[in-house]
This record gives C-alpha cells, sequence and structure tokens, in this order.
C-alpha cells in the first residue's frame, strides 16, 4: 500500500513558480516604467525564492529561505498595496506570498520533526 503524501503537486514546484512570478514582476515593472529598483527588487527576491524552494525539495525541513523570502515580501507589498489600493504589482505579489508563508506554516507545524 503506497503512502499519501498529501499532495498532488510537490509544494517545491508551486515555490518554484512563486520564485518565476516575482522575478517576471520586476522585469515587467523595468520595462513598462524604466524602473531600476523594481528589477533589482524582482530578481533579487525571485532568487532567493527559488533558492528557498529549491533546499525545499532537497529537504522538506529547510523552509527558513523560503519563509523569509516570502514572509518578507509579504509584508512590504502587504503595505504598498494598502497604502495605494491597487491590485497589480503590489496586492498580487501580497496575496501568493501570504499563501507561501501560510502554507509553509501549515506544512511546518503539520509534520514531525525528528
Amino acid at each position: 500500500m503506497q503512502k499519501d503524501t498529501g499532495s498532488l503537486v510537490p509544494f517545491h514546484y508551486v515555490g518554484f513558480g512563486y520564485a518565476a512570478l516575482v522575478a517576471t514582476g520586476g522585469i515587467v515593472g523595468y520595462a513598462k516604467a524604466g524602473s531600476v529598483p523594481s528589477l533589482v527588487a524582482g530578481l533579487f527576491f525571485g532568487g532567493l525564492a527559488g533558492l528557498g524552494a529549491y533546499q525545499l525539495s532537497q529537504d522538506p525541513r529547510n523552509v527558513w529561505v523560503f519563509l523569509a523570502t516570502s514572509g518578507t515580501l509579504a509584508g512590504i507589498m502587504g503595505m504598498r498595496f494598502y497604502n495605494s489600493g491597487k491590485f497589480m504589482p503590489a496586492g498580487l505579489i501580497a496575496g501568493a506570498s501570504l499563501l507561501m508563508v501560510a502554507k509553509l506554516g501549515i506544512n511546518l507545524l503539520s509534520k514531525p520533526h525528528p
């Protein structure tokens, strides 16, 4: 009998998609508005999220880089969304980051640790 893994898609795949979303947001911000800070921040945080997703694929208990990255983005972009009221891009990234933090927290709390 096979053991239930709990998820249809491994979470690190979702993490790589999240990292791509963040990096793409920075690139689009640069392409549309010429914003170098958007480009740098998007590539930096997208790279950190990608690193965190990779670490998660190697060891499901190693969530700290990914959790710190998504938590930081949830806070920063959440404040930008609150102040501007614009869904794109701040609301989208804040929402995706909040979902990542919630999922990581649930995974962290529900799995037994040795």
